[in-house]
């Protein structure tokens, strides 16, 4: 009955929203060429996760593009542009950090939810230049794709359910959560100061050193470097991107190596790849099949099939293996994605086996 009320609960949220008109943009303009515009989006889900002895389930926010509002600024500035922009999640229930055991509150904001508050100055000829918190150099690095489907299947396996742990092949609950095994290594958001080269045929290089600013028990010190590349080709399109990422925490050095790449054909069919590893053993690669198509009047549907393959996250020696089905169709008409994503994780190590976590997640996100 709980499951089947939470399910009703959020099918009538999704389809008031879908019943919403098209929102003009919200978007004010300025005598001297500048403008600034509020945007946001909405993106409630329903969660179930089974980890083999019972299941949970709750209305959360999906932690791969959480709910959130932001302001952009933007100025012409000599011959550049200056742009600043807030942005902060409202601290709905994540769908990262239910388990077993927990239940965040509907809503819980702090300020850990603050994703940017960024100041940039782009040169054009020279590059651009970024100061506050907002992106490393290396975010997004791990995450190239081009299926349309991230919402529900990409490489931040632990963003669907990453808090839910493993129970021991007799049952018992582990401290082995799904995070913990299935990193991508892609870089965050920090207060920093980054650079970013101009495009050169297609590539560009980007810089950036932050530090942990909003959590008050880190003093993590970040320094990455971060090569783009991206071009359009006969009969499809390319981009990808490979970085490297150290953490200082309290003078001992963490090194991280990861990159990308995604193609989409014009046919719709499209790939997905990314490798990574880490100073300390651990390494892991991940692919993704996907399919585009414009099957219905109301907008594209991307269907997708994904795995994640590491190694050695935990324990030396251990196996991490996650596979996954999605899709998502798009409804131009109110702006907004429904999607439907299932996945299955497994994780084993030398001396002691798990079992399998399921997850379901279905949700929709509306952007204005």
């Amino acid at each position: 009955m709980t499951t089947f009320w939470r399910t009703s609960t959020l099918s009538a949220v999704v389809a008031g929203i879908a019943a919403l008109p098209v929102q003009a943009e919200m978007k004010y303009d300025n005598n001297s060429g500048g403008f600034v515009s509020i945007y946001g989006q909405f993106n409630p889900a329903f969660q179930m996760v089974d980890d083999g002895v019972g299941s949970t389930s709750n209305l959360v926010d999906n932690s791969h593009s959480n709910t959130r509002v932001g302001i952009w600024v933007n100025q012409p500035l000599g011959s550049g542009t200056f742009t600043f922009n807030f942005e902060t999640a409202l601290g709905l229930r994540a769908s990262d950090s239910v388990s077993q055991t927990f239940t965040p509150k509907g809503v819980d904001w702090s300020r850990t939810n603050l994703r940017k508050i960024d100041f940039a100055y782009d040169s054009g000829t020279y590059g651009k230049f970024y100061l506050g918190q907002g992106s490393m150099a290396t975010d997004g690095i791990a995450d190239t794709d081009y299926s349309g489907t991230s919402l529900v299947l990409y490489n931040g396996i632990g963003d669907t359910a990453g808090s839910f742990t493993f129970r021991s092949s007799a049952g018992a609950m582990s401290s082995v959560s799904i995070s913990s095994v299935t990193s991508s290594f892609d870089g965050g958001r920090r207060g920093r100061v980054r650079y970013d080269s101009a495009d050169f045929s297609g590539f560009s290089i980007s810089l950036a050193a932050g530090e942990e600013i909003l959590d008050s028990n880190s003093n993590d010190k970040f320094y990455d470097v971060a090569l783009r590349y991206a071009n359009e080709f006969s009969g499809g399109k390319f981009t990808g991107g490979f970085g490297f990422s150290r953490r200082d925490r309290n003078g001992v050095d963490r090194d991280d190596t990861f990159g990308s790449f995604s193609v989409l054909l014009d046919s719709g069919f499209n790939v997905s790849m990314a490798v990574g590893s880490r100073d300390t053993g651990e390494d892991y690669v991940y692919g993704k099949l996907g399919y585009k198509g414009d099957w219905f009047a109301i907008g594209q549907t991307a269907l997708g099939v994904d795995l994640y393959d590491g190694s050695n996250f935990n324990t030396s020696g251990s196996s991490t293996r996650v596979f996954g089905i999605g899709a998502v169709q798009n409804i131009d008409s109110v702006n907004m994605e429904a999607y439907l994503g299932l996945r299955s994780y497994e994780f084993s190590e030398v001396t002691t086996s798990y079992r399998d976590i399921e997850s379901v997640l279905f949700g929709a996100r509306w952007k204005f």
